[in-house]
């Protein structure tokens, strides 16, 4: 994939950024949207034709809206906003959900109906969300319909963020697509950002990733308490830096062209509950199931059991959405009972307890459950659950699972302190670019090294996985 290649930071991306600039103002949204579509098409040509569909259908479902609520039509209205549902859903439930479908009904009914065996595309889990969001947004009069549909176009292809998010709600950026701003102090902290995002991506969760990958192809019979736990820390840390990584240099690449997008991770480990996990982890998809989602189905507005079901049901979705397996499902119920538990059992009990106590809690049940997350195959999952409260018969710990602690130290120890905001806070007060001549210095020293090193291991490594393009 291009945007995982040295190739990418030192041939496209330069070209993009002064293509842009170079044109004039009113053809910029035309440049990004060509640019837009050959980065996208770079990896799966043949996927374009689904985007150009997307942009199609979702565009005149906008102006129908539009067209019917001019009449006073509210039914057709809604119909348009529901057609440019069911097209987007069944988009992404042919491409990630036919064969999960298929292989679960030939498991339960003894048939053999043959799989369709279609290639997921890039990011469709992303841009099918933004796009729905389009038509609801218009229909609840928070944006209006977009009449160029060059300017649309660039919305549902804007690179930065296109195949592994933050989602984007139309919303958020139809003013920006119009009239945006560019200035050097913007595109300096875009460089910042994407430069942090790049090293979180391929210094430390590349590194740790491989660990992941060894633990989790190890036999349960001997897999050990230690080795099971550090399991499910590296697969949290590396799905963390991995995927922020990602929206980093997304928000980075966006501030260089002159948006703004929203962050879409604020250190989720130092979360004391796992309802503030949740406002932390993976902001922009949290915010999509609340708006869209769980308000609709009523919130917290029809009494307690229809809470209770629409919170199983946004978490049930959020589980899916990750993936077509059974684990992810899993794992959205994990955390939609853990939070329906907060809010009526022990929420109230839990702010009582210290602070260290509280942290405690919450990061025990997160590193549990990215055991769950990270463990695809459903036979193993079990075992491994197991292997970690000391029933699988590993043992504590062995020659092996030291020799990993030994040899992944100084990674586990550089992640453990970047996954806090400790060093953002010390720079910040001690060396702020606006408050100290050594911080004018070093940061750029720093950017520079970082750019460095990225690149070098970027050129080496065999080892490059963006995890959340799959989705």
């Amino acid at each position: 994939m291009v945007f995982s290649t040295p190739f990418f930071l030192f041939f496209y991306l330069p070209i993009v950024l002064a293509v842009y600039y170079i044109a004039p103002l009113k053809f910029r949204n035309a440049v990004l949207l060509l640019l837009n579509l050959i980065f996208y098409g770079w990896g799966e040509p043949i996927y374009i034709l689904i985007m150009f569909a997307s942009i199609a259908i979702d565009y005149t479902h906008g102006m129908l809206v539009t067209r019917c609520q001019a009449k006073g039509n509210d039914k057709g209205a809604r119909l348009a906003v529901a057609s440019s549902v069911i097209f987007n859903l069944a988009l992404l439930g042919v491409f990630k959900y036919s064969d999960f479908v298929i292989g679960n009904l030939n498991a339960l009914l003894g048939t053999s109906i043959p799989l369709t065996g279609l290639k997921l595309p890039i990011g469709i889990s992303f841009y099918t969300f933004q796009t729905m969001s389009y038509t609801i947004d218009v229909y609840r009069g928070d944006a209006h319909a977009q009449k160029n549909i060059i300017t649309f176009g660039t919305f549902v292809t804007l690179f930065p963020q296109l195949i592994a998010g933050p989602i984007i709600k139309y919303k958020d950026l139809d003013d920006q697509l119009e009239h945006r701003t560019h200035s050097p102090e913007q595109f300096a902290a875009g460089v910042q950002t994407f430069v942090v995002g790049l090293a979180k991506k391929v210094l430390i969760a590349n590194n740790i990733g491989s660990l992941w990958d060894t633990i989790k192809a190890t036999e349960l019979s001997g897999l050990t308490v230690v080795g099971a736990w550090l399991g499910a820390i590296v697969c949290a840390l590396q799905l963390y830096f991995d995927f922020s990584g990602y929206s980093d240099m997304a928000i980075g690449l966006g501030r260089m062209l002159g948006f703004e997008f929203l962050k879409n991770f604020d250190y989720p480990f130092i979360s004391k509950s796992i309802s503030e996990f949740w406002r932390r982890w993976h902001i922009s998809l949290g915010s999509w199931f609340r708006e869209y989602v769980y308000f609709p189905l009523g919130g917290s507005r029809k009494g307690k059991w229809r809470t209770c079901l629409n919170l199983l049901i946004v978490w049930s979705l959020t589980g899916i959405w990750h993936g077509a397996a059974w684990n992810f499902v899993l794992w959205g119920l994990y955390f939609g009972v853990l939070i329906l538990c907060e809010r009526t059992f022990w929420g109230k009990a839990l702010e009582k307890f210290p602070g260290w106590l509280q942290h405690v809690y919450t990061l025990f049940l997160v590193i549990v459950s990215f055991a769950i997350f990270g463990v695809e195959d459903m036979a193993k999952l079990p075992g491994y659950l197991a292997a970690m409260f000391g029933f699988a018969g590993g043992g504590v710990v062995n020659a092996a699972t030291l020799y990993y602690l030994r040899s992944y130290l100084p990674v586990l120890l550089v992640s453990f302190v970047a996954a806090t905001p400790l060093v953002t806070n010390l720079v910040k007060r001690h060396w702020g670019v606006d408050r100290s001549k050594v911080g004018r210095v070093l940061l750029p020293i720093g950017l520079m090294a970082g750019m460095v090193l990225c690149t070098a291991y970027l050129v080496d490594a065999t080892y490059n996985p963006f995890l959340y393009f799959r989705f």
